[in-house]
């Protein structure tokens, strides 16, 4: 039985599926996309583990010997990093960020590709928050395409840079989760950081959908504290 409950069989036949009126070579474009999202997933899932071990006293050298590469190959890659603190689902938004500055054939990765990726990451708080607001995802979607720079030739391969201001973004998501006292970078953070970085293309957007930096704070701010007493009293 396979370790997934995934097969080549039904990847195909989602594309097709989804794509019913395009020819082969717009197929291979989107399979070629629909590759390295899942392997970036798989990155991520390697790392979560890689996190764990670490986290109940692994060495770099065991942990390379488990995934079949030197110490020091395994230690380059999944050393903490900048989205160490990170919650999978936030981890997620950013790969689907990068599926989305790809499939709009950009080569960097903007703050509206970030907005774009908390929008499909929808079991995140930040999707909660933005559905709450303004009651319609195409309504932002359509905001987003709006402000999107025109699309590139092709479709960039391999690692797509963030842009400065999205580093900001990143580095404003750590700061909100800090002024709120808490250990965890989530979606809902990310969201904070996206308006904190008020010269950015996300932050247009979302003002022009009615948000405010101070509005947003307080929301996230409620929003955990309601859903930290809902367990309690689990």
């Amino acid at each position: 039985m396979s370790p997934l409950d995934i097969s080549l069989a039904d990847l195909i036949a989602r594309l097709d599926e989804e794509l019913p009126d395009t020819n082969d070579l717009t197929r291979i474009s989107e399979a070629q996309l629909r590759a390295q999202t899942l392997s970036d997933l798989g990155d991520q899932l390697v790392g979560h583990y890689v996190a764990k071990a670490k986290q109940a006293g692994a060495s770099w050298s065991e942990i390379g010997d488990a995934i079949g590469v030197s110490k020091q190959a395994a230690q380059q890659r999944h050393a903490p990093n900048a989205f160490e603190r990170f919650t999978d689902l936030n981890r997620h938004s950013i790969v689907l960020a990068q599926e989305a500055a790809r499939t709009h054939k950009h080569d960097f990765i903007g703050t509206e590709h970030v907005l774009l990726g908390l929008l499909g990451e929808q079991r995140g708080l930040a999707y909660e928050v933005l559905m709450a607001k303004t009651e319609s995802e195409q309504r932002i979607r359509n905001a987003i395409e709006e402000a999107m720079p025109p699309a590139g030739e092709k479709a960039p391969r391999g690692h797509i840079a963030f842009r400065p201001e999205s580093k900001k973004v990143f580095e404003q998501a750590q700061r909100a989760s800090a002024d709120l006292g808490h250990d965890w970078v989530g979606t809902e953070h990310t969201l904070l950081g996206l308006i904190r970085v008020e010269e950015s293309p996300a932050a247009r957007i979302l003002r022009d959908l009615g948000f405010t930096s101070d509005e947003l704070h307080e929301t996230v701010k409620t929003e955990i504290i309601e859903r930290s007493a809902a367990r309690d009293k689990e």
